[in-house]
């Protein structure tokens, strides 16, 4: 029986973010007068059974909502764009700013907690874009950012990382070949925070309470074709790093200057004397994209690829089998019917190779562990999420009693997906539905061959994760009333051997100002 839980409202937090919310139109006022700042407030209430918030109505939302228990929560938006098309080359005004912020708070029975979800000013000149704060962003090639699985480097899981970033983020068609080739790109520099570290002089877990862990990300990608193609091709490459405790991770035989590691950490190239084994700086992973659109009388399709690297098995052809597979129809009619589709997607995600398997093709490193990492213990993961696809799994979030290794923060990341999301439009109601099915098989370090490392193989001590398959299910549906208000509701489900049984409810009520 679906249970809502009467929580007592935290009126304080509410008026903290309505206040902060006037603060910032205030500063901005001034600035303003020839562009709208739009706001918004939200009231949201949480049903959940089991203690427990599904799978899909959690994942992929930038680390905002509540992820045990019922909870009841009230958000603030403030968002202003640009004046003129971002994707124009011809656009009136050489340059622009925007900013966006959102906070949230959350509210039961146990605790409160405020979220800064989203925080940041840009400005832009030109196709160039700078812009310093926490924002939500994915980053890698898909069909539909609402409806996918999630890419594997940066899905939206996770709360953005605090940066600052220079990119040109739509892509700029280059002065050569009448417009055919078309660029864009991204360079970042965040703050984590302090994070905890393996001391390998001492063997032990550390807390480093005097250095931050750095965010290093950059990014390029390029198309060929026109938008009056049928076909264009789109390809690149996203690289992110967490490192800067180097240091003090390797101890007195770590020679590198604080800006040679950066260099280190820029290029990827590999460090190692007499005393440190060769390896590349800090926690490196990445994806290497490719993708096609397809126009259609009245149809837009969208098919990519992500091939995935953690350790460097990439390179030697060696994790091939692992990757994102991805297809997208969008609908192009404009029929007045009462149903109508919009999107479909459809998705197919596989980890379990890793170049770790008794046949896979020998690397130095090994299997590749995705998002385990041995000097960065908190692994892939900020502020106690996933920065990639939810489908490989925190400690937190699997059910207890599964066979894992203490020393692995995600203790499933050998995953088989299969994904379908689609958008439709009923009467007046604007519907998404996402249905997972996976199959499970724990990490390498508790698989039947054990860990690897080049001819080396080492049995697993702490026993065999059984295969766990897993379902999880969706639907939100948004209807828009009069003066600025909407109304939400979504459902989800979770069934299988992988996550706690739930089924949960999420009412929503959004006013919007302009």
């Amino acid at each position: 029986m679906l249970r809502f839980s009467v929580l007592k409202t935290n009126y304080r937090s509410a008026v903290v973010c309505c206040l902060l919310l006037a603060l910032c139109s205030l500063l901005l006022a001034p600035i303003q007068s020839k562009s709208q700042v739009k706001y918004e407030m939200e009231a949201q209430a949480i049903g959940t059974t089991n203690g427990v918030v599904p799978f899909w109505m959690r994942s992929n939302q930038y680390g905002s909502i509540p992820i045990t228990g019922a909870s009841t929560s009230f958000l603030g938006r403030a968002v202003k764009e640009y004046n003129f098309k971002s994707d124009s080359l011809n656009h009136r005004k050489l340059w622009d700013w925007g900013m966006g912020f959102e906070a949230r708070i959350n509210s039961n029975v146990k605790n409160n907690e405020f979220i800064l979800t989203e925080g940041y000013l840009k400005g832009k000149l030109g196709p160039f874009e700078i812009k310093a704060g926490r924002s939500k962003e994915t980053m890698g090639l898909t069909g539909d950012s609402s409806l996918t699985s999630g890419s594997f480097a940066i899905s939206g899981n996770a709360l953005g990382i605090p940066k600052i970033d220079i990119s040109i983020p739509k892509y700029f068609k280059l002065p050569i070949l009448s417009g055919v080739i078309s660029l864009k790109g991204s360079f970042s520099h965040g703050w984590i925070g302090t994070t905890p570290t393996n001391d390998t002089i001492n063997k032990v877990p550390m807390l480093d309470n005097f250095a931050t862990t750095y965010f290093h990300q950059k990014s390029l990608y390029g198309k060929i074709g026109k938008p009056s193609w049928r076909i264009n091709l789109l390809g690149g490459i996203n690289h992110q790093v967490f490192w800067s405790n180097e240091a003090k991770l390797y101890g007195k035989g770590y020679s590198l200057t604080p800006f040679g590691t950066f260099m280190h950490v820029v290029t990827g190239r590999p460090y190692g004397n007499e005393v440190i084994p060769r390896s590349k700086i800090g926690n490196q992973l990445g994806s290497i994209d490719g993708s096609f659109e397809l126009r259609l009388n009245k149809l837009i399709l969208v098919g990519y690829r992500q091939n995935i690297y953690d350790v460097g098995a990439l390179f030697r052809l060696a994790n091939l089998r692992d990757g994102l597979n991805g297809l997208s129809i969008r609908n192009l009619s404009n029929t007045k019917s009462n149903l109508t589709w919009n999107t479909i997607v459809f998705e197919v995600l596989n980890t379990t190779n890793q170049a770790g398997e008794t046949w896979s093709k020998l690397t130095n490193s090994g299997d590749e562990d995705y998002y385990n990492n041995y000097f960065y213990l908190q692994g892939w993961s900020y502020s106690e999420s996933s920065l990639g696809t939810p489908f490989i799994t925190l400690k937190r979030d699997a059910r207890e009693g599964l066979t894992t290794d203490p020393n692995d923060r995600f203790v499933n990341n050998r995953v088989t997906v299969f994904h379908l999301g689609t958008e439709i439009s009923l009467n007046q109601w604007r519907l998404k539905a996402k249905l997972s099915t996976s199959k499970n098989k724990g990490t390498f370090a508790t698989s039947e061959g054990g860990r690897s490392r080049g001819s080396e193989r080492f049995p697993p001590r702490y026993g065999v994760f059984s295969a766990k398959h897993q379902t999880s299910a969706y639907t939100k549906a948004v209807r828009q009333l009069k003066n600025g208000m909407s109304f939400m509701v979504v459902v989800a489900i979770d069934r299988g051997g992988l996550l706690y049984d739930s089924y949960g409810m999420l009412l929503g009520l959004s006013k919007s100002f302009y």
